[in-house]
């Protein structure tokens, strides 16, 4: 059901988080579709955390707030180019926006060949699917809190959002939303970072 959430300001990557980034951190990529500008895939919602904390690690104590994943709110946010009525990320012409399963050829691609959506962002219906911070539960946002809702305290499946290369188009509009328990990887699901405003 449409509701309404407000969110604090936060940045968010303008791509997935790509094989050449990954590797570079972890010295590995478990990617299927091999390419240093595709997004990296075959990673588990505990692998993207794993991955978070190098790179926070990384930074050090910069006094900077660290990145993590975002909430479900803040990718539908952003998604939808600052809250929009939009039906894919960008718009409702499919192929100008996404990598789906009828234009992707069976794989991935290099993050940010299709029309980005009103705030610079690439790649958030199609691709890959991504890997939010909140936990699933289907009614959550029935009694969700109106603002900076983070999702259920617990459960057993993490929230994908925003289809993949191999999804009919109905699988990648903004609203759309699956669940993968946190140790499953696929070939068709990554993740992108955010970052709290200020940082």
């Amino acid at each position: 059901p449409v509701h309404e959430v407000c969110v604090d300001a936060f940045y968010m990557g303008k791509y997935e988080v790509t094989q050449s980034q990954y590797q570079k951190l972890t010295g590995n990529n478990p990617s299927q579709f091999k390419g240093n500008n595709r997004p990296v895939e075959q990673v588990s919602w505990n692998d993207a955390q794993g991955y978070i904390r190098q790179l926070n690690q990384r930074r050090g104590d910069s006094g900077i707030a660290p990145y993590r994943l975002p909430t479900e709110a803040e990718w539908e946010y952003a998604c939808r180019s600052g809250g929009k009525d939009e039906k894919y990320c960008g718009g409702d012409d499919v192929d100008a926006v996404a990598w789906y399963d009828g234009n992707s050829g069976n794989r991935t691609h290099e993050v940010g060949q299709k029309r980005p959506n009103g705030l610079g962002l690439y790649d958030m219906s199609g691709n890959v699917w991504e890997w939010v911070s909140d936990w699933y539960n289907s009614s959550y946002y029935g009694n969700s809190p109106r603002n900076n809702p983070q999702g259920p305290s617990s459960g057993s499946d993490r929230v994908n959002r925003g289809g993949g290369w191999f999804n009919a188009p109905g699988g990648l509009r903004s609203a759309y939303r699956v669940r993968s328990g946190p140790g499953r990887r696929y070939g068709s699901l990554g993740f992108r970072l955010a970052l709290p405003a200020g940082s």
